[in-house]
This record gives structure tokens, sequence and C-alpha cells, in this order.
């Protein structure tokens, strides 16, 4: 059986665990704490610590690089799903590293806000450490006071797929492709803690939201 090593909140994590559940495919969830990655590590024979992670069997699945989609192809592959057809090679490559830096920018810093909510209480100083590590002393309480901006700002970053979705389904074809479940897997981390809402002014965004929360393989 397949197993998905995540965070239950994380973006990418959103992103492959939604594709498990769109194959059909029975998997098993393996919830770690934010501050021990050591089964990740020792997984991945000491050459990885992220999430997500894929175990099938013996083989072990994880990221090469910050644009790699190793995880996800590795799925396509083994489940046959089509998310990565070749007439939209390279025009998904640039929406997906859009995705995974413009809009991941706004969605995990609103999540993060209220990280204390769903981070486990023994994490919490770790969570804080590393955050502040990265982006500097005080950074949760300056995206706390910037809310309003940054909901702005992702309304705006989320403007060309509203219009995409205009006139189709879903992003780029008539069934969801990567992109799509890269998109949802954002949003997902967006929505996580429950504070937010799809904003009223991105409608075919919501729509497409709700059928990306529900579409199966087996439904195409």
């Amino acid at each position: 059986m397949l197993e998905l090593i995540q965070l239950p909140w994380s973006p990418y994590c959103c992103v492959q665990r939604r594709i498990l559940e769109f194959s059909g495919a029975r998997f098993k969830i393996i919830n770690i704490p934010a501050t021990d990655r050591s089964l990740v590590w020792r997984l991945t024979r000491q050459r990885y610590y992220q999430v997500p992670v894929i175990k099938d069997a013996r083989t072990v699945v994880f990221e090469t690089g910050p644009n790699s989609q190793v995880v996800a192809k590795y799925l396509e592959s083994k489940l046959r799903l089509g998310l990565f057809p070749a007439e939209f090679e390279g025009v998904q490559d640039l929406l997906w590293r859009f995705i995974e830096n413009d809009v991941e920018e706004c969605t995990f810093k609103l999540n993060d806000v209220y990280f204390r909510e769903f981070v486990p209480v023994a994490d919490q100083l770790a969570h804080l450490r590393w955050k502040e590590r990265k982006f500097g002393a005080g950074c949760i309480e300056q995206w706390r006071d910037r809310q309003p901006a940054l909901l702005a700002e992702l309304e705006q970053r989320l403007s060309p797929f509203e219009q995409m979705l205009a006139t189709r389904r879903y992003l780029l074809a008539s069934r969801p492709l990567f992109v799509d479940f890269d998109l949802w897997g954002m949003l997902a981390n967006f929505l996580f803690s429950g504070h937010y809402k799809i904003s009223r002014e991105l409608p075919n965004i919501a729509g497409w939201y709700r059928r990306m929360t529900n579409v199966s393989l087996a439904q195409l």
C-alpha cells in the first residue's frame, strides 16, 4: 500500500494527498511531528528531511529540487492519472512555478497567523523558531498585522486563474491536470485554519475549488 508521510497543513502535502484521493488507490497517511523529521531522514537514507514523502513498498519517493515534481510524476506513472500530458509541457511548468512561489507566498503566511490553533503545543516553539530564523523575528505578528494587505495581494495573484476558469471547468483542459491539484493544495493550506473563505470576487475559483475537492478519476 502507498504511504504518504506528511504534515496535514503543508500545501505541498495537500497537493499529493488530493492526487491520491483522486486516484481512488488505497493509501495510508502518516502524520509526523513538525519538529521530528527522523522518520523521513531514515526512510530517505539521510538524503532528505522535508515532506511530503511517498513510500511504496521498498521505494521511497521525494523531491530532488524546488521544481522537480518527482512525487507527483511518480504517482502519475504508477496510477496512470494523466496529469502531465505532452501537449501541456512547458505551460504547466510555468504555472506551477507561479503557483508555488507567488500564490504560496501569500497562502502560507495567512495560514501561519493561526499556527497556535493547529500546531500541537509541544511543537509550537520549534515552529515559531523555524519561521523566525527564515523570515525574521516577529514575522508571524507582522503577517497578522498585514492580513488585509495579504488577502488583497492573494486575490490579485489569483485573478489570472479566475479569468482562465471563466471559459473552462479546469485550468487548462476539460479534466484536471497537475496544476489544478497544485493550486488546490495552496488554497487548501490557506483555508486550513477555518478563518478564511475564498473571496467573493473569485466565484469561478470558488466553484472550481469545490469541483477539485470532490472529483475522482473514476468520474472522468
